[in-house]
């Protein structure tokens, strides 16, 4: 019997699009909150249900759920234009999000006009070396969270007149520095925004307060929670292919500070990987394969990015990177999506080891001769152990035993390169493609 509390962490081990917002649906009609506690608009939740599509990209899954109440924690870099827009796009779709349903934290931080632009003029400036950002200005938003004094929390948007000060303070020297670096014409119309971010916090003043308070007594009452993750481990800007990141901590590790609450309130960790492997933008991605095959993944997977609309490269299952992350945020469980994309091909492969000039790099305790870090992983060759491919529709299947055995033994196969058991498996896009198979999720063990 597990001594953990009764929450659940949901989160991606791979470079993000791995397919967390379906399973966030899947278990948030159980818990009481779920939680963002990272990232910001540059993610890209999709849930399918009764045939209707739902992109979210700053609300949290469980806003499909009546009685779940959805909290953007204060690790979130909070887009208040972006929010609204999804507010009322839910809205004009039956969802009604206000204070009951829907809480931001006062201690997140707004990404602003200047923060998209700046996004916009550093990355043209490094050309060919671009780190291939949304685009969405979360990078400089948690920059000047480090630098405090250029920062504008969500709790500003509430006293206009310290807002409307603020800003104009703000854009005046974020114009001189942007004409300085960048060679920017347009100044920053401080008083225009001023007044755009004063309208955002009239509307949504009911929803922001201190929700590491709420989530702290959810936790002290045995309510459940469920943290919802942003992108992928991979991604994590301490312990992802860096400077090919983002800019938070998107593991497990980052719950505790991402949304207020005690270290051992994330609960059991639930981490989804898809059955290949893709990555938007640049960075190391030893398994690509810039091919047909890739090209194959990505027609059949639709692997074009839900915020950018960029295509996604694509490649086989890397179990080396999915071990580590795993082990970064002790992973108790893992959701395997996209089960469905790969069928028709004679073959899968999946990267069990890398090398490097000869040399085995991995986990130590399995008698590698180094042990494994993002920082080599442009340097590295895979070794690949390749299975049967199957052909089968499995969209219908509604337990393991209806799979293809091929589809199953790519499962096991899975399960014992990354040492974390296999519990949701999901084969299609609405909600009742999705098979619990043995899983610790409580109710759902088999």
């Amino acid at each position: 019997m597990s001594n953990k509390p009764d929450n659940y962490t949901v989160i991606g081990l791979q470079w993000g699009d791995e397919g967390k917002g379906k399973v966030v649906d899947a278990l948030a009609e159980r818990c009481r909150y779920v939680a963002r506690f990272c990232g910001g608009a540059n993610a890209g939740h999709t849930i399918v249900t009764n045939g209707q599509k739902y992109a979210l990209h700053l609300i949290p899954s469980g806003v499909l759920h009546a009685g779940t109440v959805n909290v953007i924690g204060n690790g979130v870099a909070f887009n208040p234009r972006r929010a609204i827009e999804e507010i009322d796009a839910l809205a004009e779709r039956g969802t009604k999000l206000g204070p009951d349903n829907l809480r931001i934290s006062s201690a997140s931080h707004c990404v602003m006009p200047w923060h998209m632009l700046q996004d916009t003029l550093s990355e043209s400036r490094l050309g060919e070396g671009k780190i291939g950002t949304t685009a969405q200005g979360i990078g400089p938003c948690y920059s000047d969270k480090a630098i405090r004094s250029t920062a504008v929390r969500t709790g500003d948007l509430v006293d206009a007149d310290a807002l409307r000060a603020k800003v104009r303070s703000i854009a005046a020297e974020k114009s001189k520095v942007y004409a300085a670096v960048y060679g920017a014409e347009e100044p920053l119309d401080g008083d225009a925004i001023a007044e755009e971010y004063v309208e955002y916090g009239r509307r949504l003043a009911p929803m922001i307060g201190n929700t590491g308070a709420l989530l702290r007594g959810a936790v002290a009452a045995g309510e459940r929670i469920l943290f919802e993750g942003g992108q992928g481990s991979m991604l994590d800007v301490d312990h992802g292919t860096f400077p090919f990141v983002t800019s938070s901590s998107v593991t497990a590790c980052g719950v505790p500070t991402g949304a207020g609450v005690p270290p051992q309130a994330p609960g059991r960790v639930i981490g989804v990987i898809k059955a290949y492997t893709s990555r938007v933008g640049a960075g190391p991605f030893p398994t690509e394969q810039d091919n047909e095959m890739g090209q194959y993944l990505r027609d059949r997977g639709n692997e074009y990015g839900t915020t950018t609309g960029r295509p996604r490269r694509c490649g086989w299952f890397d179990a080396v990177a999915v071990r580590y992350a795993a082990e970064l945020s002790g992973v108790d469980e893992l959701a395997l999506s996209l089960l469905d994309v790969p069928a028709g091909l004679d073959e899968m492969k999946i990267c069990v080891g890398y090398r490097i000039d000869g040399r085995s790099v991995g986990d130590l305790s399995d008698g590698a001769d180094e042990a494994f870090s993002p920082d080599t992983m442009d340097r590295v060759e895979c070794e690949y152990e390749t299975l049967p491919g199957w052909s089968e529709d499995i969209g219908q299947c509604r337990r393991v035993e209806d799979l293809p055995e091929a589809a199953r033994a790519y499962i096991r196969h899975i399960e014992q390169a990354v040492g974390r058991p296999v519990g949701v498996v999901s084969i299609g896009k609405d909600r009742r493609q999705t098979i619990f198979r043995g899983s610790l999720v409580a109710g759902e063990a088999t």
